[in-house]
């Protein structure tokens, strides 16, 4: 990968901050985006093609950068979220379950930033909600007899 392409993406990067006032969380997927471009657009021009076929990334890698402390970045479209929605994954054609098999996510994983799943964490031991279900199984089986 030509050292270039990095001086190039930091130029354009740094060019579109300042012309924009682009905020800090949005400049990381802003910086792959742009070298990601340039990379496509640097293998089309070697390969003498029309079409990228830049080396395939590991997909494990892929969706593990896709998740960060802020931030989840859907593999579709590339767009940045808290967490993806089962309204944004319709835009798509799809729901959280055929997106985590499309990508090779373990279902284990939460489609959310870091931060978020670890507020909805804290929220859940605060809230307790699994007392609260043995108490109303409790009282079902008790208004049964």
């Amino acid at each position: 990968m030509p050292q270039i392409l990095l001086e190039m993406t930091k130029e354009l990067v740094a060019e579109q901050i300042r012309q924009y006032k682009i905020s800090s969380d949005k400049t990381q997927s802003l910086l792959r985006e742009t070298h990601g471009t340039l990379l496509t657009l640097y293998y089309m021009e070697m390969s003498g093609s029309t079409e990228a076929s830049p080396p395939k990334e590991d997909a494990e890698e892929s969706w593990r950068r896709s998740i960060t402390k802020h931030a989840i970045r859907c593999m579709e479209c590339g767009n940045s979220f808290r967490q993806l929605s089962r309204r944004h994954l319709r835009i798509h054609d799809l729901d959280a379950r055929s997106y985590r098999e499309k990508y090779g996510i373990p279902r284990t994983q939460a489609l959310s930033s870091f931060t978020a799943t670890a507020r909805r964490r804290e929220l859940a031991k605060q809230i307790k909600p699994w007392e609260k279900a043995a108490k109303g199984r409790q009282k079902r089986a008790s208004k049964r007899t």
